[in-house]
């Protein structure tokens, strides 16, 4: 999870370890990026071992090198093309385990570097994962309701509200997603507006004989008067 946020983020900007652990904890929440610098920096480390992020120190006298302080300047991480490739492939081969409370956040806080297909894939396995839930939980309720006092069943009702909520919530982003598939073309290359298109095509293109120039019926009338 954490490699793939940091991939993500990067996929931006590049960002010193500050700044990251910062953005990591605004993007995902204190619970979510629940993480130290024991863990960011030893990942950070392999990553670049890997060749998926290279590791930079500013030059003497940019914005980011401390001056007459004494202090080390802040090393900048930033996305490798290898990088790139390796974040188009996590988030394209997304399996079940993309619908954990906490992956999922990760996944969704970059959906828009990622393809349709698998955004309709990822909500989809979400969405029943947490109709799984809701439907445990319902099932304990009418269980255990005649023993919990009110504040233990205002907590039973409390999360199966949140699990209902979370449904309706992903159902609306499913429908948003399957209704923005590709408009159908004709062979020519024109949007597809319906039936209707062709016949108004047909209805343009087809000349009005009695307004045409070369009615016969209207020569042979000029040529009458002519005559």
């Amino acid at each position: 999870m954490l490699e793939l946020a940091i991939l993500g983020l990067l996929h931006e900007t590049p960002m010193h370890g500050y700044e990251l652990r910062k953005r990591l904890l605004a993007l995902l929440g204190a619970i979510r990026a629940a993480f130290s610098y024991g863990s960011l920096y030893p990942t950070l480390k392999r990553m670049r071992q890997r060749g998926l992020i290279a590791e930079e120190t500013p030059r003497e006298g940019a914005a980011e090198t401390p001056l007459l302080t004494g202090r080390r300047a802040r090393k900048v991480y930033r996305l490798t093309p290898e990088g790139k490739e390796h974040f188009a492939q996590l988030m394209a081969d997304a399996g079940p385990e993309s619908a954990d409370e906490a992956l999922f956040g990760v996944h969704f806080a970059f959906f828009s570097r990622t393809d349709p297909a698998t955004r309709l894939r990822i909500l989809e396995a979400r969405r029943r994962r947490v109709e799984e839930r809701r439907e445990r939980m319902r099932e304990a309720l009418s269980r255990t309701a005649e023993r919990l006092d009110a504040y233990g069943l205002e907590l039973q009702r409390h999360g199966l509200e949140t699990a209902e909520r979370e449904v309706r919530w992903l159902n609306e982003l499913i429908a948003s997603e399957e209704s923005r598939r590709p408009e159908q073309h004709i062979d020519f290359g024109e949007p597809f507006a319906g039936p209707g298109r062709h016949q108004a095509v047909a209805e343009q293109g087809t000349p009005d004989p009695a307004s045409s120039a070369g009615d016969p019926n209207k020569q042979g009338k000029g040529g009458m008067r002519d005559g």
